[in-house]
């Protein structure tokens, strides 16, 4: 079983999704880069994760919401726009928060999911996390989990520990980082 049929079985995924969602952004020229949990797994051991976090140019959103709207359901939400399919377990998260936009020019082609995509770079992923940690608004869990993915990256490239705000390298310090 290779990467991308491995993704297709955890995500009980019968059509496709995620390569629907690339072949809109590609056929509409839509420049995108992936952040969050599986962006970490292109620069550290992988963990499967059902939430593809992606950043696309502000000024495109709505249009591609629109041509989303027909094929699959869209939920609002104050951080993020999530696509969903019926017939996957996958959920494609756009995120909307401006501070991501500057990603995109920063964005590397990396392996994540089975296939060839556009990633922030590790330090971006990084800030974004951090971000998420930082989010008084997350669920406790989540919270934990944009933990749990900053430990993986300085597991993997202890350089990026300087750039971890105080407070944050004090807990990163305190559960043993």
């Amino acid at each position: 079983m290779n990467d991308a049929e491995f993704i297709n079985h955890i995500t009980r995924d019968r059509s496709d999704f995620l390569g629907e969602i690339l072949g809109i952004l590609d056929d509409r020229r839509i420049a995108y880069c992936v952040i969050g949990g599986l962006a970490v797994n292109a620069y550290a051991e992988p963990v499967v994760s059902l939430d593809l976090d992606l950043v696309i140019v502000a000024d495109v959103l709505e249009d591609l919401v629109a041509a989303l709207e027909g094929r699959f359901k869209i939920a609002r939400f104050p951080h993020s726009v999530n696509v969903t399919s019926a017939e996957s377990d996958l959920r494609v998260q756009l995120q909307i928060d401006a501070r991501y936009q500057v990603f995109l020019g920063r964005s590397e082609r990396k392996n994540v999911l089975g296939r060839d995509l556009l990633v922030a770079a590790m330090e971006d992923v990084l800030q974004g996390k951090v971000w998420a940690f930082q989010d008084p608004e997350r669920r406790p869990s989540k919270r934990q989990k944009d933990l749990a993915d900053i430990l993986r990256l300085i597991e993997a490239h202890p350089h990026l520990k300087q750039r971890l705000p105080d407070s944050l390298r004090k807990e990163v310090d305190r559960v043993g980082g």
